[in-house]
């Protein structure tokens, strides 16, 4: 007769066994089953994902800034593994790069830039400058993370800033101060300091695009908060007064 000991023994050796068996398969399975990352992700092509990885960072630095916003995060923003970051970006100075260029390149920007070349093409001064005051009002109005960018960069000495400085706002500035220089040199200008004047230009309608922005403060009248055009407009006639060579025929309002 066999010991009811015994019996109880096999029975807890049987259960350890069909227990090992179980959890060896789960183990498994887990291995060869995608993340939930994966799962939710679709897959998306080279260029498609490369577009995405922008898209987050910028959110991201706009948000938390560059030294609170790790790759690990706009990893797992974008849905992806940390190593497709760096598949498709080699070092973060190529990332920032890459967004610097999609601001810089974005549809929008490059048909302006084609009416400022008719503009100074044709010398109409009017048009150049509420063209240049205007985009900046309408770019501060519609990409929040722009501005959120440039303030971090900024404030934390991270290299963006002087990338977009140098390969953006420094050759607008130039391009604006030598149409002004020629203007004065051909009379339609008093001689004024023309690096003085771009910054004053361009910094009284980033004042008011920033007062705006984080304050909720616009021109004083009701008229004039309601449109970037109106707020244009208005900049433009304040600084073309301050500059324009008076004993020259006036330039008629186009």
């Amino acid at each position: 007769m066999v010991s009811k000991h015994l019996l109880f023994a096999k029975d807890r050796k049987d259960d350890f066994r069909r227990l090992r068996r179980r959890i060896t398969r789960t183990h498994l399975m887990a291995l060869v089953k995608p993340s939930l990352a994966e799962k939710q992700t679709p897959r998306m092509t080279a260029e498609d994902r490369r577009q995405q990885i922008i898209d987050v960072a910028i959110r991201l630095f706009s948000q938390k800034g560059f030294r609170g916003t790790t790759t690990k995060e706009i990893a797992l923003a974008a849905g992806v593994n940390e190593a497709i970051i760096f598949r498709h970006f080699a070092t973060k100075r190529d990332l920032y790069s890459a967004i610097i260029d999609q601001k810089a390149c974005a549809t929008e920007m490059v048909a302006k830039q084609a009416e400022v070349t008719r503009a100074i093409e044709h010398r109409n001064d009017r048009k150049l400058f509420e063209i240049l005051a205007l985009h900046i009002l309408e770019v501060h109005d519609h990409d929040e993370t722009f501005m959120r960018l440039m303030f971090y960069s900024a404030l934390e000495g991270h290299e963006l800033s002087d990338m977009f400085f140098r390969n953006q706002v420094a050759e607008r500035y130039r391009e604006v101060a030598n149409y002004i220089k020629e203007r004065i040199n051909e009379g339609a200008f008093r001689k004024v300091d023309p690096q003085i004047a771009v910054r004053a230009f361009f910094g009284m309608v980033i004042h008011h695009a920033q007062t705006k922005r984080f304050f909720n403060q616009s021109l004083g009248d009701q008229k004039s908060s309601h449109s970037n055009r109106v707020a244009a407009e208005r900049f433009t006639d304040l600084f073309l007064a301050g500059i324009t060579n008076t004993e020259q025929p006036s330039q008629k309002r186009k």
